[in-house]
């Protein structure tokens, strides 16, 4: 039997496999809100035969996003946008659907991709970001306003709103990020993160934002429902945060009662220089697993089946997340499941696709006609 096609728990949530597909940003909202765009896409990637897939980054506020497309869930107008979607999603799949929560800090305010990326100034609409601290991501960029208490709780209670909206929504399970260089790594890595108080200096106390920003969220997470983190497990920089700490981070959650921990990695400076190869990531998923026992997510430059599959066989991690890959093919899962003799769902409608070889890849199928 196939690693990658066996089924896997968190919590109340049972897997079919132990494929994501992976939160992947689409700069394409208005105003936070998703549309016909989203519609479309997340409704084509339900039906790709992963397990489980996450919604992008959806910010909790709207200065908390990364450019003007970004999606949002942080009012009435966010959430009713989404409504239509997930129930279309309901009705034609059985994927689990997460979302992932999320804040820019100083890296909002950007350009889309495809205009760039780089810092929209205030005068040609751009935002005043926030931060940990009073230091911009590039050298040259409007510097963030460091977070006051008042702010602090502000945007920590932004993050338990929006996981009040994304339960009132039907989401399975949330993932917290904390990854990337946006505003929960930025707390984390030495590098973004110059504070004199409770919240800088010693890596418990670069922790704390963010294990409090956890803990507000699994308060009002149903008991039954999974709550992961996505994590940098190294800025690729000298003196940054790297794989030590993120062990000690995934302890400390541990402790909070986290069901998953996404590994990738950098993000938080343009000074990182990364050594890219297929599955570059693994290891560091790897490390967390064997170091804390957790269930862990490897994600990057993973594209074959038999690559998902070793990394699953082996032990390396638990679950594998695409992005790239799935855009690139959609029903990624499908083909997986026929070169390593797994099954994946497929609603009716396509079930005379299965090709003559694989009488079993959408299960006990049957199609007659007269």
């Amino acid at each position: 039997m196939s690693a990658l096609f066996s089924p896997i728990r968190l919590r109340d949530l049972e897997l079919r496999n132990r494929i994501m597909v992976a939160p992947m940003c689409q700069y394409s909202a208005e105003n936070g809100e998703a549309n016909d765009w989203h519609f479309t896409h997340i409704n084509s990637l339900a039906l790709s035969g992963a397990a489980m897939f996450c919604i992008e980054a959806t910010h909790v506020e709207a200065i908390g996003r990364i450019t003007p497309g970004c999606l949002g869930l942080w009012d009435d107008a966010t959430e009713a946008a989404l409504k239509p979607i997930l129930a279309s999603v309901r009705k034609n799949s059985k994927i689990a659907v997460a979302m992932q929560l999320a804040h820019a800090g100083r890296k909002g305010s950007s350009n889309r991709p495809w205009h760039g990326g780089q810092q929209i100034p205030l005068a040609e609409g751009g935002w005043q970001t926030e931060g940990p601290s009073d230091v911009p991501h590039k050298e040259g960029e409007l510097p963030p306003r460091a977070l006051d208490a008042q702010g602090l709780k502000r945007v920590r209670e932004a993050f338990v709103d929006a996981a009040r909206r994304a339960m009132r929504l039907g989401i399975d399970a949330i993932e917290v990020h904390s990854a990337h260089g946006y505003l929960l790594h930025q707390f984390l890595s030495p590098i973004a993160n110059k504070r004199t108080d409770q919240y800088g200096g010693s890596l418990q106390n670069r922790m704390r934002y963010p294990l409090e920003v956890f803990d507000a969220i699994r308060e009002v997470i149903p008991a039954n429902k999974p709550v992961g983190v996505k994590v940098s497990a190294t800025d690729w920089v000298e003196g940054g945060w790297d794989l030590e700490q993120t062990i000690e981070y995934a302890t400390e959650l541990k402790k909070r009662g986290v069901d998953w921990i996404d590994v990738s990695s950098a993000g938080v400076s343009p000074l990182q220089k990364i050594p890219l190869s297929p599955g570059y990531q693994v290891p560091f998923a790897e490390a967390v697993r064997k170091a804390t026992g957790l269930t862990t997510i490897a994600v990057g430059l993973i594209t074959e089946a038999k690559q998902a599959e070793e990394i699953v066989a082996s032990g390396k991690a638990d679950m594998v997340a695409l992005a790239r890959a799935m855009l690139y093919d959609p029903r990624w899962a499908w083909h997986a499941a026929a070169e390593l003799g797994g099954q994946v769902f497929a609603p009716p409608q396509y079930w005379r696709s299965q090709p003559s070889t694989q009488k079993e890849l959408f299960g006990k199928t049957t199609f007659g006609a007269r």
